[in-house]
């Protein structure tokens, strides 16, 4: 496959693009991630979610420690050409790395941030005792 469309994306000074990650059936956003060039690519030739980790400086497929991999159904590019939009199934049901299904699970109510959605399954569990996360 060539690599024109991805020249066609705005990439930021460091080589990076958001991507809103939405589920689809429900269109609930699961999280923002950041991509480059290459998580782009590999996310395209798999059809699992991969990101840029701008904290660890890595490529990381979504899912290598927990399993919950993000299958990607579709993906979007917006009208200025500089946020990627990927429609992803969910696997396990978690997104986040708390063991919630979405990583917004904090709402604004009276001047103050309230969880919202429950824990799915403790960290713990998921990434093993004393991992750092």
């Amino acid at each position: 496959m060539k690599d024109d469309w991805l020249d066609r994306i705005n990439w930021a000074q460091d080589g990076l693009v958001p991507a809103v990650v939405q589920e689809t059936g429900s269109g609930r956003v699961l999280t923002v991630a950041w991509m480059n060039r290459e998580a782009l690519g590999r996310t395209v030739e798999s059809g699992e979610a991969h990101y840029w980790l701008r904290s660890r400086k890595r490529l990381w497929r979504k899912g290598e420690e927990s399993g919950h991999a993000q299958k990607v159904k579709a993906i979007r590019l917006d009208c200025d050409e500089d946020v990627i939009l990927l429609e992803v199934e969910q696997v396990g049901g978690i997104a986040c790395h708390t063991g919630r299904h979405s990583c917004f699970f904090r709402k604004l109510e009276g001047g103050r941030w309230v969880v919202t959605d429950a824990v799915l399954k403790d960290p713990a569990e998921i990434y093993g005792k004393g991992a750092k996360r």
